[in-house]
Protein backbone atom coordinates (compact mmCIF):
# COMPACT_ATOMS: atom_id res chain seq x y z
CA UNK A 1 0.00 0.00 0.00
CA UNK A 2 3.10 2.35 -0.58
CA UNK A 3 1.98 5.69 -2.21
CA UNK A 4 2.52 7.04 -4.99
CA UNK A 5 3.40 11.16 -5.39
CA UNK A 6 2.30 12.87 -8.36
CA UNK A 7 1.28 16.55 -9.11
CA UNK A 8 -1.20 17.56 -11.08
CA UNK A 9 -0.73 18.95 -14.68
CA UNK A 10 -2.07 22.54 -14.05
CA UNK A 11 0.02 24.35 -11.81
CA UNK A 12 -1.42 27.45 -9.83
CA UNK A 13 -4.67 26.29 -10.21
CA UNK A 14 -4.51 22.31 -9.23
CA UNK A 15 -3.25 21.32 -6.37
CA UNK A 16 -0.80 18.13 -5.22
CA UNK A 17 -2.45 14.89 -5.09
CA UNK A 18 -1.10 11.05 -4.09
CA UNK A 19 -2.54 8.11 -5.37
CA UNK A 20 -2.30 4.71 -2.55
CA UNK A 21 -2.97 1.49 -3.38
CA UNK A 22 -5.09 0.01 -1.34
CA UNK A 23 -6.82 -3.08 -1.30
CA UNK A 24 -10.04 -1.96 -2.42
CA UNK A 25 -8.02 -0.42 -5.23
CA UNK A 26 -6.19 2.62 -6.10
CA UNK A 27 -7.45 5.77 -4.77
CA UNK A 28 -6.28 9.71 -5.79
CA UNK A 29 -6.33 11.45 -2.61
CA UNK A 30 -5.24 15.05 -1.30
CA UNK A 31 -4.45 15.68 1.92
CA UNK A 32 -3.90 18.45 3.73
CA UNK A 33 -2.51 18.77 7.17
CA UNK A 34 -3.01 21.42 10.01
CA UNK A 35 -4.83 20.35 13.40
CA UNK A 36 -5.64 16.62 14.70
CA UNK A 37 -9.37 16.96 13.93
CA UNK A 38 -10.08 16.01 10.26
CA UNK A 39 -12.68 16.66 7.83
CA UNK A 40 -13.28 14.72 4.69
CA UNK A 41 -14.70 16.04 1.78
CA UNK A 42 -16.71 14.02 -0.75
CA UNK A 43 -16.73 16.53 -4.27
CA UNK A 44 -19.32 16.92 -6.72
CA UNK A 45 -19.62 16.22 -10.65
CA UNK A 46 -16.81 16.89 -12.81
CA UNK A 47 -14.26 17.16 -9.85
CA UNK A 48 -11.57 15.43 -8.65
CA UNK A 49 -9.36 15.51 -5.43
CA UNK A 50 -6.86 18.21 -7.23
CA UNK A 51 -9.84 21.18 -7.08
CA UNK A 52 -11.06 22.70 -4.25
CA UNK A 53 -14.16 24.21 -3.77
CA UNK A 54 -15.27 26.03 -0.91
CA UNK A 55 -13.22 24.55 1.65
CA UNK A 56 -10.96 27.57 3.18
CA UNK A 57 -14.03 27.47 5.89
CA UNK A 58 -12.24 24.32 7.06
CA UNK A 59 -8.58 25.17 6.28
CA UNK A 60 -9.17 28.58 7.98
CA UNK A 61 -10.67 26.61 11.26
CA UNK A 62 -7.47 24.58 11.42
CA UNK A 63 -8.99 21.27 10.09
CA UNK A 64 -6.81 18.65 8.27
CA UNK A 65 -8.26 18.15 4.81
CA UNK A 66 -8.73 14.96 3.31
CA UNK A 67 -10.24 14.84 -0.49
CA UNK A 68 -10.49 11.84 -2.28
CA UNK A 69 -11.21 11.66 -5.94
CA UNK A 70 -14.20 9.83 -6.45
CA UNK A 71 -14.49 6.57 -8.29
CA UNK A 72 -13.99 7.51 -12.05
CA UNK A 73 -12.41 11.28 -11.50
CA UNK A 74 -8.67 12.03 -11.51
CA UNK A 75 -6.89 8.96 -11.09
CA UNK A 76 -9.24 6.97 -9.12
CA UNK A 77 -10.42 4.52 -11.22
CA UNK A 78 -14.04 2.63 -11.65
CA UNK A 79 -13.04 -0.83 -10.21
CA UNK A 80 -12.30 0.91 -6.57
CA UNK A 81 -15.12 0.91 -5.17
CA UNK A 82 -18.11 1.48 -7.86
CA UNK A 83 -20.88 1.94 -5.97
CA UNK A 84 -21.42 4.61 -3.14
CA UNK A 85 -21.37 2.17 -0.07
CA UNK A 86 -18.19 0.79 -1.68
CA UNK A 87 -16.08 3.72 -1.93
CA UNK A 88 -17.75 4.74 1.28
CA UNK A 89 -15.58 1.55 2.79
CA UNK A 90 -12.48 2.76 0.55
CA UNK A 91 -12.28 5.61 2.16
CA UNK A 92 -12.79 3.83 5.63
CA UNK A 93 -9.93 2.29 4.11
CA UNK A 94 -8.02 5.14 3.36
CA UNK A 95 -8.05 7.26 6.59
CA UNK A 96 -7.07 3.73 8.34
CA UNK A 97 -3.80 4.10 6.02
CA UNK A 98 -3.41 7.90 7.12
CA UNK A 99 -3.79 7.23 10.45
CA UNK A 100 -7.20 9.46 10.62
CA UNK A 101 -8.90 7.52 13.93
CA UNK A 102 -11.69 10.26 13.89
CA UNK A 103 -13.77 12.35 11.05
CA UNK A 104 -15.24 15.55 12.60
CA UNK A 105 -17.33 15.60 9.30
CA UNK A 106 -17.40 14.21 6.71
CA UNK A 107 -19.14 16.64 3.67
CA UNK A 108 -20.97 16.25 0.62
CA UNK A 109 -21.24 18.53 -2.29
CA UNK A 110 -23.61 18.27 -4.82
CA UNK A 111 -23.04 14.44 -6.65
CA UNK A 112 -20.90 13.85 -3.27
CA UNK A 113 -23.80 13.97 -1.29
CA UNK A 114 -25.12 10.52 -1.61
CA UNK A 115 -21.29 9.05 -0.72
CA UNK A 116 -21.25 11.41 2.57
CA UNK A 117 -24.56 10.21 3.77
CA UNK A 118 -23.68 6.62 3.17
CA UNK A 119 -19.71 7.42 5.07
CA UNK A 120 -21.71 8.70 7.72
CA UNK A 121 -24.42 5.58 7.87
CA UNK A 122 -22.04 3.08 7.33
CA UNK A 123 -18.98 4.55 9.62
CA UNK A 124 -20.79 6.00 12.85
CA UNK A 125 -17.80 4.80 14.77
CA UNK A 126 -15.60 7.50 12.22
CA UNK A 127 -17.87 9.94 11.34
CA UNK A 128 -19.07 12.50 14.19
CA UNK A 129 -20.43 15.41 11.72
CA UNK A 130 -22.43 14.97 8.20
CA UNK A 131 -21.97 18.48 5.99
CA UNK A 132 -24.28 18.58 2.65
CA UNK A 133 -24.18 21.46 0.58
CA UNK A 134 -26.17 21.63 -2.86
CA UNK A 135 -26.34 17.83 -2.48
CA UNK A 136 -28.40 15.32 -4.37
CA UNK A 137 -30.31 12.69 -2.53
CA UNK A 138 -33.00 10.02 -3.26
CA UNK A 139 -35.29 11.94 -5.55
CA UNK A 140 -35.14 11.56 -9.00
CA UNK A 141 -32.02 12.74 -10.52
CA UNK A 142 -31.21 14.09 -12.95
CA UNK A 143 -34.26 14.81 -15.02
CA UNK A 144 -34.14 12.88 -18.85
CA UNK A 145 -33.58 15.70 -20.60
CA UNK A 146 -30.16 16.27 -18.69
CA UNK A 147 -29.59 12.66 -18.57
CA UNK A 148 -29.73 12.42 -21.85
CA UNK A 149 -27.59 15.29 -22.85
CA UNK A 150 -25.72 13.84 -20.08
CA UNK A 151 -24.88 10.44 -22.01
CA UNK A 152 -23.90 12.26 -25.60
CA UNK A 153 -21.53 14.78 -23.77
CA UNK A 154 -19.79 12.67 -21.08
CA UNK A 155 -19.83 9.53 -22.98
CA UNK A 156 -16.27 7.80 -23.43
CA UNK A 157 -16.14 8.67 -27.13
CA UNK A 158 -16.72 12.42 -25.97
CA UNK A 159 -16.37 13.53 -22.62
CA UNK A 160 -12.66 14.72 -23.80
CA UNK A 161 -13.82 16.47 -26.56
CA UNK A 162 -16.83 18.20 -24.28
CA UNK A 163 -14.43 20.23 -21.64
CA UNK A 164 -11.56 20.95 -24.52
CA UNK A 165 -14.65 22.68 -26.10
CA UNK A 166 -15.37 24.72 -22.46
CA UNK A 167 -11.82 25.50 -21.96
CA UNK A 168 -11.54 26.68 -25.74
CA UNK A 169 -14.85 28.73 -25.24
CA UNK A 170 -14.23 30.11 -21.34
CA UNK A 171 -10.24 31.37 -23.33
CA UNK A 172 -11.82 32.48 -26.46
CA UNK A 173 -15.07 34.04 -24.81
CA UNK A 174 -15.25 33.85 -21.22
CA UNK A 175 -18.60 35.31 -20.92
CA UNK A 176 -20.54 33.67 -23.34
CA UNK A 177 -19.05 30.68 -22.03
CA UNK A 178 -20.06 31.71 -18.41
CA UNK A 179 -23.55 32.57 -19.90
CA UNK A 180 -24.15 28.67 -21.27
CA UNK A 181 -22.80 26.92 -18.15
CA UNK A 182 -24.79 29.22 -15.52
CA UNK A 183 -28.32 28.44 -17.81
CA UNK A 184 -28.34 24.91 -16.03
CA UNK A 185 -27.05 25.87 -13.04
CA UNK A 186 -29.68 28.18 -11.69
CA UNK A 187 -33.36 28.73 -11.86
CA UNK A 188 -32.98 32.68 -12.49
CA UNK A 189 -32.70 34.12 -16.12
CA UNK A 190 -28.81 33.66 -16.80
CA UNK A 191 -28.52 37.57 -17.63
CA UNK A 192 -29.46 38.22 -13.84
CA UNK A 193 -27.05 35.94 -12.11
CA UNK A 194 -24.13 37.32 -14.33
CA UNK A 195 -25.07 40.75 -13.50
CA UNK A 196 -24.60 40.13 -9.66
CA UNK A 197 -21.60 38.24 -10.34
CA UNK A 198 -17.81 40.31 -8.70
CA UNK A 199 -14.80 40.08 -11.06
CA UNK A 200 -13.48 37.94 -8.59
CA UNK A 201 -16.65 35.37 -8.45
CA UNK A 202 -15.89 35.76 -12.54
CA UNK A 203 -12.45 34.43 -12.40
CA UNK A 204 -13.39 31.28 -10.02
CA UNK A 205 -15.82 30.28 -12.29
CA UNK A 206 -13.33 30.44 -15.46
CA UNK A 207 -10.85 28.76 -13.70
CA UNK A 208 -12.73 25.99 -12.57
CA UNK A 209 -15.24 25.24 -16.03
CA UNK A 210 -11.26 25.86 -17.67
CA UNK A 211 -10.05 22.55 -15.44
CA UNK A 212 -13.24 19.98 -15.14
CA UNK A 213 -13.06 16.81 -16.18
CA UNK A 214 -16.12 14.28 -16.29
CA UNK A 215 -14.16 11.20 -16.49
CA UNK A 216 -15.61 7.95 -16.41
CA UNK A 217 -17.51 9.37 -12.89
CA UNK A 218 -20.11 11.53 -13.80
CA UNK A 219 -21.83 8.87 -15.40
CA UNK A 220 -21.44 6.24 -12.71
CA UNK A 221 -23.21 9.09 -10.26
CA UNK A 222 -26.13 9.04 -12.42
CA UNK A 223 -26.19 5.30 -10.78
CA UNK A 224 -29.36 4.82 -8.30
CA UNK A 225 -27.72 3.64 -4.83
CA UNK A 226 -29.40 2.15 -2.12
CA UNK A 227 -31.10 4.70 0.41
CA UNK A 228 -28.96 4.80 3.63
CA UNK A 229 -30.76 8.36 5.34
CA UNK A 230 -32.56 6.12 7.74
CA UNK A 231 -29.46 5.21 9.16
CA UNK A 232 -27.67 8.57 9.60
CA UNK A 233 -27.57 8.96 13.56
CA UNK A 234 -24.98 12.14 13.33
CA UNK A 235 -25.71 15.90 13.76
CA UNK A 236 -26.77 17.15 9.75
CA UNK A 237 -26.79 20.48 8.24
CA UNK A 238 -27.84 20.35 5.13
CA UNK A 239 -27.07 23.83 2.91
CA UNK A 240 -29.24 24.46 -0.58
CA UNK A 241 -30.51 27.72 -2.05
CA UNK A 242 -34.06 27.68 -3.67
CA UNK A 243 -32.69 28.93 -7.07
CA UNK A 244 -30.18 26.18 -7.35
CA UNK A 245 -31.16 24.59 -11.15
CA UNK A 246 -28.94 21.96 -11.13
CA UNK A 247 -30.23 19.84 -7.65
CA UNK A 248 -33.81 20.86 -7.18
CA UNK A 249 -34.05 22.42 -3.39
CA UNK A 250 -36.49 19.47 -2.85
CA UNK A 251 -33.19 17.24 -2.58
CA UNK A 252 -32.44 19.28 0.83
CA UNK A 253 -35.89 19.37 1.98
CA UNK A 254 -36.19 15.68 1.73
CA UNK A 255 -32.34 14.63 2.80
CA UNK A 256 -33.76 17.20 6.25
CA UNK A 257 -36.93 15.13 6.05
CA UNK A 258 -35.65 12.24 5.87
CA UNK A 259 -32.41 12.21 8.36
CA UNK A 260 -33.42 12.40 11.85
CA UNK A 261 -31.00 15.25 13.19
CA UNK A 262 -30.81 17.07 10.55
CA UNK A 263 -30.97 21.00 9.78
CA UNK A 264 -31.90 22.75 7.04
CA UNK A 265 -29.61 26.48 6.11
CA UNK A 266 -31.41 28.04 3.28
CA UNK A 267 -28.97 30.18 0.97
CA UNK A 268 -29.86 32.97 -1.00
CA UNK A 269 -26.91 32.06 -3.69
CA UNK A 270 -28.48 32.46 -7.16
CA UNK A 271 -26.93 28.82 -8.65
CA UNK A 272 -25.69 26.30 -7.47
CA UNK A 273 -22.62 27.39 -6.51
CA UNK A 274 -23.73 28.40 -2.60
CA UNK A 275 -19.97 29.54 -1.85
CA UNK A 276 -20.46 32.79 -3.98
CA UNK A 277 -23.56 33.75 -2.48
CA UNK A 278 -24.17 37.08 -0.46
CA UNK A 279 -24.69 35.13 2.69
CA UNK A 280 -21.89 33.30 2.60
CA UNK A 281 -19.84 34.20 5.28
CA UNK A 282 -22.77 34.43 7.43
CA UNK A 283 -22.93 30.24 6.65
CA UNK A 284 -19.45 29.71 6.88
CA UNK A 285 -19.89 31.00 10.34
CA UNK A 286 -22.91 28.78 11.16
CA UNK A 287 -20.91 25.75 9.89
CA UNK A 288 -17.98 27.05 12.47
CA UNK A 289 -20.12 26.99 15.06
CA UNK A 290 -21.95 23.30 14.42
CA UNK A 291 -18.14 22.21 13.78
CA UNK A 292 -17.62 23.50 17.80
CA UNK A 293 -20.49 22.31 18.97
CA UNK A 294 -21.00 18.99 21.19
CA UNK A 295 -21.72 15.42 19.22
CA UNK A 296 -24.06 13.59 21.30
CA UNK A 297 -24.55 9.29 20.82
CA UNK A 298 -26.16 8.71 17.41
CA UNK A 299 -28.27 6.26 19.49
CA UNK A 300 -27.30 3.06 17.25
Amino acid sequence: MLPVAGRSAVTGVERRTTVVRLEAGPVEYRLEQRGEAAVVVFHGGHMRAGLALGEEVFAEAGYTLLVPSRPGYGRTPLSTGTTVSGFADATRELCDHLGISKIAAVVGISGGGPTAVTMAARHPDLVARLILQSAVGWLTWPDRRTRLAAHAMFAAATERATWAAVRALMRLAPDAGLRMLLCDLSTRPVRDVMTVLSTEDRATLIALFSHMRSGSGFLNDLRPSPDVTADVGQPTVVIATPRDGAVPFAHAQSLTTAIRRAELVGSQADSHFIWLGPDWPAIAEEIRDFLNGPVKSTGR
